[in-house]
């Protein structure tokens, strides 16, 4: 128990720093640009810069999922601005384009997608359920998450993306709030959306997993079974499509396993190598190549780039699980150096980066290593939060 303890600890302390270090590169997809911008490869926490050399915020849909160029309902009200995301909606709307999706974060703080994680986390903790996996919990959260994002001032982030957008668009008509209520809404609203013809393509997103994470660290010490369905159970509230809820399982599944002292590498390579993934193959010269250079070296990281590149430097979940996986597999046993290579790769690298920390701070704590203590220390808005939780295990 001592053990599997310290791992969810390590996990929340991992997947905080991952995200926070990533997030002033967030989206960076020319990877030289992080050098440029920076001075060199990230190595602690910064700042984002007010310009993002690949931004496309102001093209992002400010009323619902997608882009608004996408948009079937070009005078649908804003949900950024109005509903979520208050007094942001100026940076959307810039003229010129170019604003960092996280503007006006200092260094050290964490997105918008970690901090609603770690408040799912606090709400089941402080719930006292006697499963995380009952109805009563999803609801609980979604009633903390609803109120979070719709009142003014919860949070500093500029960024929201398409799947709180699309749940506050349709949120905003009945607008429920009780527990029981948001849990109907969203039960309702998933049955609906698993029966159009077209899904929406941006909920395919490794976003669903930040706020799915939380049901499989309390669920720990429950059987595998009961941690993924937990997890599974929740995320079609947030993201219904069809896809999703299978990389939710692998993930789970190789979370849950790693908790509870399960060799990382093991898990990451038969994830590789599932059918959901099938990128073993791809991986395996990219792993031997990188096996020829020192870990943590400017020519290993250097192969790590070109392997997330070719896996998948976007938010859609099968490439992005197929990267992470793969730094997984690479680092294993080595948190700090594998959220490095995480921020250093650029794309997608905070919800990547934050299911990557999940598991490599998990291996780190079951076998009696840790995420370095500096980066507990630099991490602004996540400490807090993430003592209370730790506190009502």
């Amino acid at each position: 128990m001592t053990q599997v303890r310290r791992s969810v600890g390590e996990a929340l302390w991992g997947m905080c720093a991952a995200d926070a270090m990533s997030m002033p590169v967030h989206w960076y997809y020319n990877i030289d640009d992080i050098k440029r911008d920076f001075g060199g490869w990230i190595t602690g926490f910064n700042a984002p810069n007010n310009r993002h050399p690949s931004s496309i915020l102001t093209l992002s849909n400010s009323a619902g999922s997608g882009r608004t160029a996408w948009s079937s309902g070009g005078n649908r009200p804003h949900v950024v601005g109005s509903v979520i995301l208050h007094n942001k909606l100026k940076f959307w709307k810039a003229s010129g384009g170019s604003v960092h999706y996280h503007q006006g974060l200092q260094a050290g703080e964490n997105t918008l997608n970690a901090i609603c994680s770690l408040r799912v986390a606090q709400a089941l903790t402080g719930g006292k359920f006697a499963s995380v996996a009952e109805p009563a919990a999803r609801g609980a959260v979604l009633a903390d998450y609803v109120h979070f994002m719709t009142t003014p001032g919860t949070h500093g982030d500029t960024y929201a993306e398409s799947f709180h957008r699309a749940f506050f668009s349709d949120w905003q008509d009945p607008r429920p709030t009780s527990s029981s209520k948001v849990l109907e809404f969203a039960e309702q609203r998933y049955q609906q959306k698993m029966n159009v013809s077209v899904p929406d393509s941006q909920l395919d997103a490794i976003g669903c997993l930040p706020m799915a994470i939380p049901f499989v660290l309390l669920s720990a010490t429950a059987n595998e079974d009961q941690a993924v369905s937990a997890a599974v159970e929740f995320v079609r509230l947030t993201h219904p499509h069809p896809k999703v809820e299978k990389y939710v399982t692998l993930y789970a599944r190789a979370l849950h396993a790693t908790l509870n002292g399960e060799c990382l590498k093991q898990q990451a390579e038969a994830a590789l190598k599932s059918p959901e993934l099938d990128a073993w193959d791809t991986c395996k010269p990219y792993i031997q190549k990188a096996a020829r250079f020192p870990t943590s070296s400017a020519e290993g990281l250097k192969v790590h780039q070109s392997a997330v590149e070719m896996l998948g430097m976007a938010c859609y979940t099968r490439a992005a699980l197929s990267s992470m996986f793969y730094l997984a597999h690479e680092f294993h046993s080595d948190p700090h150096g594998g959220i490095l290579a995480n921020t250093n790769c650029g794309g997608e690298n905070c919800n990547r980066g934050f299911a990557l920390g999940a598991l490599l701070g998990a291996r780190a704590g079951y076998t009696g290593g840790s995420v370095p203590q500096e980066w507990k220390d630099g991490l602004r808005n996540a400490q807090e939060p993430i003592h209370e939780i730790l506190k009502m295990l």
